[in-house]
């Protein structure tokens, strides 16, 4: 679209992909005006996911696990038959290796309790990044104030690439484990996680990947990289929220205490002691989500069911056409340029807060989201308050881009 030209809802979509089918499979999207463009926060839901959600609680709800009735065999079925189905998307060697969680928060959070529990000390070191989202800081930070250990970060160039020089010259012998963001949040650089994990094992360390914004639009598979851990949630891939998995090597999470503690992750209690479930159950305290589990399970089938290659290059193109298009307009800078990056592009307009121009492409019916977007220390490193940030998914059309660049050039006017 040249800028001025009027937004069209007929600009043709690449062949490869067939956009306007998917987007009939997400009913908040189908029948709206609205250009959705805050999918690195959330995504939208298809309906399949919908429908096996409102199956669950309409046919068969029911607690899983031990019960002698009908209604929990089927589940239970449905619950496990998820857990597979993760299993099969991430290439996990085994289906017990997947943790059911509430989201990539709440994993990073069980690895790190774990660690404080049994592997940091004094004079240990955890290894992170400055473009880290908050629950890949905090829970670390928490960690390390609880054992003596100490928290490193690796800088972050200009142009949002992980500076690798920097993180070769932090990891050591000391290095304990290496928590690192497979994709960025606010920039969409893709890191290198291969290199990261080669370079931390050759020093004894283990590796954590926060895949919550990679799950969505990348292949995963951890045999192939070596992590040791790798966590991702739910809603963020057109799934349920309050939902997501820790994928973990078994034999360090046999050796890795419980978190949490309660019903079913038990074996036996007596009052002079306990014994603990074997894998999944160990890491798995009280009752799940079993609903979540089941509609992000259904989430993975319906991607599954798309062609993945065309999903990609469809989203690439979607980001070469925004990062083109704002770049023309007057007034407009890119935050983060890393040759490799996810369908996100931030970006600042000169002498406008972020805030003030998300409300108004907001009010001409465009949702972006604003501000630090959980990263406050990259922000701080890039000196700048936060960005405006557009994030793109698979149900996104190239007039979805026109209508972004079009209101953007719009609310620079105003200012």
């Amino acid at each position: 679209m040249q800028m001025g030209e009027p937004y069209s809802e007929s600009r043709p979509e690449p062949m490869s992909f067939d956009t306007e089918s998917v987007r009939s499979d997400f009913p908040l999207i189908m029948d709206s005006n609205l250009v959705y463009l805050d999918n690195a926060a959330t995504t939208q839901k298809p309906r399949v996911v919908l429908d096996a959600l409102r199956t669950y609680y309409e046919t068969y709800n029911a607690n899983v696990h031990r019960a002698a009735h009908n209604l929990s065999d089927k589940a239970t079925e449905a619950f496990e038959r998820a857990r597979q189905i993760l299993a099969k998307r991430i290439n996990a060697e085994r289906p017990h290796e997947v943790i059911w969680t509430r989201g990539t928060t709440e994993a990073i959070n069980l690895v790190a309790n774990c660690y404080a529990q049994s592997r940091l000390g004094e004079g240990d070191e955890v290894l992170i990044s400055e473009m880290e989202h908050h629950s890949n800081i905090v829970p670390w930070q928490i960690a390390c104030a609880q054992t003596g250990a100490s928290l490193k970060a690796v800088h972050v160039k200009p142009n949002g690439v992980l500076d690798l020089d920097d993180f070769a010259s932090l990891l050591g012998d000391a290095t304990r484990i290496v928590a690192i963001a497979h994709v960025s949040n606010a920039l969409g650089t893709i890191n290198p996680i291969q290199q990261i994990i080669t370079l931390a094992h050759a020093h004894g360390a283990q590796v954590l990947v926060d895949g919550a914004q990679a799950a969505a639009h990348l292949n995963i598979d951890v045999q192939a990289l070596g992590c040791d851990f790798y966590a991702f949630s739910g809603h963020k891939v057109y799934g349920p929220t309050g939902i997501g998995i820790l994928y973990g090597k078994e034999a360090l999470l046999d050796e890795l205490p419980p978190w949490q503690s309660g019903g079913e992750m038990i074996e036996e209690v007596r009052l002079a002691g306990t014994t603990y479930q074997s894998l999944p159950y160990k890491f798995e305290a009280g009752t799940p989500n079993i609903a979540g589990a089941i509609g992000f399970g259904t989430a993975i089938e319906y991607i599954d069911g798309l062609d993945g290659d065309s999903l990609i290059t469809h989203e690439k193109q979607l980001l070469e056409s925004a990062t083109a298009g704002l770049k023309a307009i007057e007034g407009v800078r890119i935050v983060g340029t890393a040759p490799e990056k996810g369908p996100v592009v931030s970006f600042l307009v000169d002498g406008s807060h972020p805030t003030d121009i998300g409300t108004l492409l907001d009010q001409q019916g465009v949702a972006v989201r604003t501000g630090h977007h959980c990263a406050m220390p990259l922000m701080e490193a890039f000196d700048i308050p936060g960005t405006v940030r557009a994030s793109f998914s698979l149900y996104n059309r190239l007039s979805d881009v026109d209508r972004l660049l079009e209101t953007v050039e719009k609310a620079r006017s105003f200012v």
